[in-house]
């Protein structure tokens, strides 16, 4: 999936600044689908108006630069629901815990300890996440229940994982200097 189509998705559910997409794209809704810069958003952008399938409007602020407001046109709906259908490459997982954790006997505990309470606290934040999303009132996407759900059922196991098994991730860092002289 590209870019370009993750522009479509989001502007089919609501108009949006490349701020805007930027933000849902790496913080909110749709931060679990494809990745997105500011230098890949607006050439999509670009090129998404230029073959119409995306309308740009400027709203004026006082004292500010003009926003630029995208909105999905109907040949936009049409090329989304076409990228759409083309079969997903597998899933990309990448993360930097686990590098972490690879190299957990070049680490003293404390570094582990750490990296292991930002990791609780970041599977915590992304559950809290999956519940608004799916406290979301109103119109939205129709598998927003079920992405979340889904979502949620994958970062519930992994926090699971992480809280039965810290001991033994710890247990494979080296000892600090002050034990190892013991």
């Amino acid at each position: 999936m590209n870019v370009r189509t993750v522009c479509l998705a989001i502007l089919q559910f609501l108009d949006a600044t490349g701020y805007e997409i930027k933000k849902m794209s790496t913080e909110e809704r749709f931060a679990f689908f494809v990745d997105a810069s500011f230098g890949s958003i607006y050439p999509a952008l670009s090129r998404l108006q230029d073959d119409g399938c995306v309308t740009v409007r400027e709203e004026y602020e006082s004292g500010k630069p003009p926003r630029k407001i995208y909105s999905i046109t109907d040949k936009g709906r049409e090329e989304l629901v076409v990228s759409l259908q083309v079969l997903p490459r597998p899933d990309t997982f990448k993360s930097e815990f686990l590098l972490i954790s690879l190299c957990a006997g070049l680490l003293d505990r404390e570094t582990i300890v750490r990296a292991i309470d930002k990791r609780i606290k970041d599977l915590q934040a992304d559950l809290t996440m999956f519940d608004e999303a799916e406290g979301c009132i109103g119109p939205g996407p129709t598998g927003l229940a079920w992405v979340a759900e889904y979502g949620r059922t994958m970062h519930e196991a992994s926090l699971k994982y992480l809280l039965e098994n810290r001991a033994r991730l710890e247990a494979l860092t080296q000892a600090p200097a002050n034990e190892a002289a013991e």
